[in-house]
C-alpha cells in the first residue's frame, strides 16, 4: 500500500515536472516569434498593425496554460478538485470491477 502511494505521487511529480516544462517551452517559442512577426510587419507593411491578433490570442492561450500549470485554475474550482476526482474515478472502478 505505502509503495503505491509512493509511486503516484512519484507519478503526479513527474507529470507536473513535463507540464512545466511544455509551458516554458511554449513561453520560449512565444518570446520568439512574437518580436520576429512584430519585425515582418512592421517592415513590410507597417500601414496596418496585424501583429495584435497573433500576440494577443496566442498570449491568451500561454495564459491559460500558465494557468493549468501552476494551479491557477485552483482558484476557481478549490483547492483539492483534481485530487477529489481522481479518488472518485477510482473508487467508481473499483466498484464496477468486483
Amino acid at each position: 500500500m505505502r509503495n503505491d502511494r509512493e509511486e503516484l505521487r512519484y507519478l503526479r511529480a513527474q507529470k507536473k515536472v513535463k507540464q512545466i516544462k511544455e509551458f516554458y517551452g511554449h513561453l520560449l517559442v512565444y518570446c520568439i516569434v512574437v518580436p520576429t512577426l512584430i519585425f515582418v510587419n512592421l517592415k513590410f507593411t507597417p500601414q496596418f498593425h496585424w501583429f495584435w491578433f497573433s500576440m494577443l490570442g496566442w498570449g491568451i492561450g500561454l495564459a491559460s496554460h500558465g494557468l493549468q500549470t501552476f494551479g491557477g485554475y485552483k482558484l476557481f474550482l478549490g483547492e483539492d478538485w483534481e485530487e477529489r476526482k481522481i479518488k472518485e474515478l477510482m473508487e467508481k472502478e473499483y466498484r464496477n470491477g468486483k
